[in-house]
């Protein structure tokens, strides 16, 4: 009786308070890699080519503390993308509501998982080997019961709260945080054609994850961070596993490169324009809200605060091509008000024409480019003039 109640206190490790805590950080640290490094950019994304005794690991280590089939999880992750935002999005605030992801994000995934065909149409290239189909993918609620099972003979009871916190870690951080707050809250570096966010700027809980915007404009790249300012872990890990013969970077984020010295547009310019799209846009839209800034204070200071108000209303649609019924006729009449603002916005529809038009050739894109830069530097407009001359110099 006094083993057994000293073997329900303690555990065989007989640990104390603080390595329990530091056993479930370091666990669910190791769950957090297995996510973002394997799942997310090595098998959903091929951005890096893991060594097959660290990828199986991390399938292992997945199965044993999730129950996550890696054919699942690449297949809903890639449908996210191809679907982002419209009807078909496995897990996207802008369809369920930012609640029922952030609180249901884990129903979300299971119900997805259990469709074949999605399965079928995004899980390709996913390991398919014997132990695939005989244990992870055959026994997958097993594999969390065997970890049950080893947290409480390590810790004995409050093992079981071990367990509960490594059960929900990645349904918290992963379903929960970067799919429902990654698209609701925070800081855009890219323009891209969604509204994915980066939640914080240093990737450390989530392993780099919370850079959801840099991920969303390069999806293929094995980096997250783009910005000096910013730290994800995760890369720092995969230069660890490069360093140590384990890993293979196959695709990162393009850097821009400028050649001001550049007296027209040519080809390399359109490629890099191109290439850089979403970056080049995001500057847009700061020309866009700066000249919005200045004409608000011009209004204030003429002493029409009606205008400048009605302004201050509508700038952030200004952004969107898009603009809600109930606001575009707020939003002709301003755009009709103001000269510069109906032509900016006018021009960045006609810039992101240059690279949705598929079926143009290269030198008519080019020629398009050409015009857009020469109209562009005789506007008028100082903010877009400088913006005009930066676009010319991009260099491929």
């Amino acid at each position: 009786m006094d083993f057994l109640l000293s073997f329900l206190s303690n555990g065989l490790a007989d640990a104390s308070w603080w390595q329990i805590i530091a056993f479930t950080l370091v666990a669910t640290h190791v769950t957090i890699l297995a996510v973002t490094i394997y799942l997310h950019r090595s098998q959903a994304h091929r951005g890096l080519d893991l060594h097959p005794a660290v990828a199986h690991f991390f399938r292992f280590w997945l199965w044993l503390t999730t129950g996550m089939v890696t054919k699942e999880w690449v297949s809903i992750h890639r449908k996210h993308h191809a679907r982002c935002e419209r009807e078909g999005d496995p897990h996207s605030p802008m369809v369920f509501g930012i609640g029922k992801v952030f609180f249901q994000g884990a129903e979300l995934y299971r119900a997805e998982a259990s469709n074949p065909e999605t399965l079928e149409k995004f899980g390709h290239g996913t390991p398919n080997d014997w132990v695939e189909r005989n244990v992870y993918s055959r026994f997958t609620w097993q594999g969390a019961g065997l970890m049950m099972i080893i947290d409480v003979l390590l810790f004995g009871a409050i093992g079981l709260t071990v367990w509960a916190v490594q059960m929900i870690w990645i349904p918290f951080w992963a379903a929960g945080v970067v799919n429902g707050i990654g698209h609701y809250w925070g800081y855009r570096n890219y323009a891209s054609p969604d509204t994915s966010r980066n939640v914080f700027p240093w990737g450390i809980v989530i392993g780099g994850e919370e850079l959801h915007n840099n991920h969303h404009a390069y999806a293929s790249s094995a980096r997250f961070s783009t910005k000096w300012y910013e730290f994800d872990l995760g890369w720092w890990y995969i230069r660890l596993f490069e360093v140590l013969g384990l890993a293979k970077v196959k695709k990162v984020a393009p850097k821009v490169r400028l050649h001001h010295s550049k007296p027209a547009v040519d080809l390399e310019t359109l490629q890099a324009v191109i290439t850089h799209r979403y970056e080049i846009m995001a500057r847009y839209a700061d020309v866009l809200k700066h000249v919005c800034h200045d004409e608000i204070q011009r209004l204030k200071a003429a002493s029409d605060s009606t205008q400048a108000a009605v302004l201050a209303r509508v700038r952030a649609l200004l952004h969107h091509d898009e603009v809600p019924d109930a606001h575009r006729s707020e939003v002709d009449t301003v755009l009709a008000d103001h000269r510069s603002l109906a032509l900016l916005v006018e021009m960045r529809r006609e810039l992101a024409k240059i690279w949705d038009r598929s079926s143009a050739s290269s030198e008519q894109l080019m020629r398009d480019l050409q015009d857009w830069c020469n109209r562009a530097q005789q506007s008028g407009i100082a903010r877009l003039e400088e913006f005009s001359a930066r676009l010319r110099s991009y260099a491929a």
